[in-house]
C-alpha cells in the first residue's frame, strides 16, 4: 500500500509535470511549423491571424476564474491595475506580430534558438530597472552576466553565420530580417516579464490576471487589426490549412500553455519550467527537416549550444539565488512573489 502511495506521488509530482513541460514545447513548435507552412502555402495576414488566436484563448479561458475562484473572495480590480494590464498586453501584442513576421522571413529552427535569449533580456531589463544588482563578488551575478554575453554572442552567430550544410539557405537578407524579428520579439518577451513581476506584487490571483490580459490582448489584436487590415477578405475564414492552424494555436498558445506552466509552476517551481526552453531547438530541427524541408547548417547548430549554455549560466545563477538567501541579488522575477501567488497557481509565465 505504502508503495503504490509513493508511485503514485511519483507520477504525480515528478512525471506528470515532466511530461507536462515536454508536451508544451512540442505545442510551441508545433505551433510555429503549422504557421510556417501555411505562410508558405498561400496569403495568410499576420493581424487578422494574432485577433484569431486571441479571440479562441480567451474563448476557452472565459469560464477558468469562475471554475477556479467560485468559493474565493477575489480581490476587487483597480482601475490602475487594468491600465498596467492593457500596457502589458500591448507589449505581448508586438511580441507575437514580431514573432509571426519573423517566422515568415526564416524558419521554426531560428525562433527556437532566439526564444531562449529571454533570460539573458530579462536580466538586461532587470539591471536597468533597478530590479538587479550587480555585485561581482558575488558568483551568481558573474553566472548571470557571463551567460548573458554568451546568450547574445550565440544569437549572433546563428543569424550571422550559416557554415557547411549538416543535412539550402544561405545567410540571406530574408534570413537576417527574420533574425531581427524574432530577437525583437523575444526582448519584448522579457520587457512584458518584467512589467508582469510589478503587477504580480499588487495583485496575487494568477489566473485573474492571464484573464484580463487576454480581454485586453483581444481589444488590442482587434483595433490592430482593424486598422491594418481593411480588406475584409482577409478576415473571412475559409475551410482550409490556415484555418487549421489558427484554431491549434489559439487551443494551444491562448489556453493549454497557459494553464500547463501555472500548474508545473506551483508544482515544481520556475527554474523547472525554465530548463525545458532549450528542448525547442532539438524538436524544431527535427520537425524543420521532416515537415518543412529545411536544411540544417553547422551555423545554426553552433549558435544554438552557445545560446543553451548562456541560457543554462543565466538559469544556473538564478537557481543558486534561489536556494541560498545570501547570494540574492535581485527581485524575484522568475518566482512566485508572496504565499498569496503559490496558494492560487504560482508565477505566470505569459
Amino acid at each position: 500500500m505504502v508503495g503504490g502511495e509513493g508511485r503514485s506521488r511519483f507520477i504525480y509530482k515528478d512525471v506528470l509535470p515532466f511530461a507536462a513541460m515536454v508536451m508544451v514545447e512540442l505545442m510551441v513548435v508545433g505551433g510555429n511549423t503549422l504557421y510556417k507552412a501555411a505562410s508558405a502555402q498561400g496569403s495568410i495576414n499576420s493581424y487578422v491571424f494574432t485577433f484569431y488566436v486571441f479571440l479562441i484563448g480567451f474563448f476557452f479561458l472565459l469560464p477558468c476564474p469562475f471554475i477556479l475562484y467560485r468559493r474565493t473572495n477575489i480581490p476587487p480590480i483597480e482601475f490602475s491595475f487594468v491600465v498596467k494590464i492593457f500596457l502589458l498586453s500591448v507589449l505581448m501584442y508586438l511580441s507575437q506580430i514580431f514573432g509571426y513576421i519573423g517566422l515568415k522571413y526564416s524558419s521554426p529552427t531560428l525562433s527556437s534558438i532566439m526564444s531562449n535569449l529571454s533570460p539573458a533580456f530579462t536580466f538586461m531589463l532587470a539591471f536597468f530597472f533597478r530590479m538587479e544588482i550587480l555585485d561581482f563578488r558575488s558568483y551568481t551575478t558573474r553566472a548571470k552576466v557571463i551567460g548573458t554575453i554568451v546568450s547574445i554572442a550565440g544569437a549572433l552567430i546563428a543569424t550571422l553565420y550559416n557554415g557547411p550544410t549538416l543535412l539550402a539557405y544561405s545567410v540571406s537578407l530574408n534570413w537576417l530580417i527574420g533574425g531581427i524579428f524574432l530577437a525583437s520579439q523575444y526582448f519584448l518577451l522579457a520587457f512584458a516579464l518584467v512589467a508582469q513581476a510589478k503587477i504580480m506584487l499588487s495583485y496575487p490571483l494568477d489566473i485573474m490576471v492571464v484573464f484580463v490580459f487576454s480581454l485586453s490582448g483581444l481589444f488590442v489584436a482587434g483595433l490592430a487589426g482593424l486598422v491594418m487590415a481593411r480588406d475584409l477578405d482577409a478576415w473571412k475564414l475559409k475551410l482550409d490549412f490556415i484555418l487549421a492552424t489558427t484554431l491549434y494555436m489559439g487551443v494551444s498558445s491562448g489556453f493549454l500553455n497557459v494553464v500547463i506552466q501555472i500548474w508545473t509552476l506551483r508544482k515544481k517551481g520556475p527554474v523547472y519550467v525554465a530548463m525545458f526552453k532549450p528542448l525547442t531547438i532539438v524538436i524544431a530541427i527535427i520537425m524543420g527537416v521532416l515537415f518543412l524541408g529545411d536544411s540544417l547548417h553547422f551555423g545554426s547548430v553552433a549558435g544554438g549550444i552557445i545560446i543553451t549554455i548562456g541560457f543554462y549560466g543565466v538559469v544556473w545563477g538564478k537557481a543558486k539565488e534561489e536556494s541560498d538567501p545570501s547570494a540574492q541579488t535581485t527581485v524575484p522575477l522568475l518566482q512566485p512573489h508572496h504565499d498569496h501567488a503559490i496558494e492560487h497557481g504560482g508565477s505566470l509565465t505569459l
